[in-house]
């Protein structure tokens, strides 16, 4: 994290860690865009999400604490260097918010949101050091990982998410999706 912080500070060497990103992210390109944009609507947007962020989920996926068959395998290729590269391509991209589906359910999103996520995200979803960004997500994704965080096991997982699902309803899951989908 430190390596991280410190090219993150200065200018020429973010740019350099950007470029030797942009060669490394051929593979990532193919489900998250190139850009970071995802191209599938069950896999998240990495484009502008926080380097930290993306650095420790690489972490997180390499040692097991979470999964995901391509990703698991991926992670643990990856040297420290070529996650940072990584890492700071896709906080380099710009987000971009995709349509509702289901316009009606956005009111209702925006107000869980603000009472139960914003805290944490950000009044405009952005997240913060290691804290994802949710703004522009899509829908079918944020979904499914809502879904996920209220089955999961507390005893056997440690995050905060465990808690804040699994007082959802499935229409609030619906409506946090929506609404944060179409958010920039």
């Amino acid at each position: 994290m430190t390596k991280l912080n410190a090219i993150m500070a200065v200018d020429e060497i973010r740019h350099a860690a950007y470029k030797a990103g942009h060669e490394r992210i051929r593979f990532c390109g193919y489900c998250h865009g190139e850009d970071g944009n995802s191209k599938r609507d069950y896999i998240p947007n990495l484009a502008a999400q926080h380097p930290q962020y993306l650095f420790n989920q690489f972490d997180k996926f390499g040692n097991g604490t979470r999964e995901d068959y391509v990703m698991s395998t991926l992670a643990k290729t990856l040297s420290v260097e070529e996650q940072i590269n990584i890492a700071v391509y896709f906080s380099q991209q710009t987000a971009k918010a995709r349509s509702s589906s289901n316009p009606a359910l956005i009111e209702a999103g925006e107000s869980l949101f603000k009472t139960r996520c914003a805290s944490c995200h950000g009044q405009e979803a952005q997240g913060f050091q290691n804290m994802p960004r949710l703004a522009g997500q899509p829908a079918e994704y944020l979904t499914i990982a809502l879904r996920r965080f209220k089955t999961m096991d507390p005893a056997k997982y440690n995050s905060p998410m465990i808690g804040v699902a699994g007082g959802l309803s499935e229409r609030e899951i619906e409506a946090l999706a929506e609404y944060l989908t179409g958010r920039e």
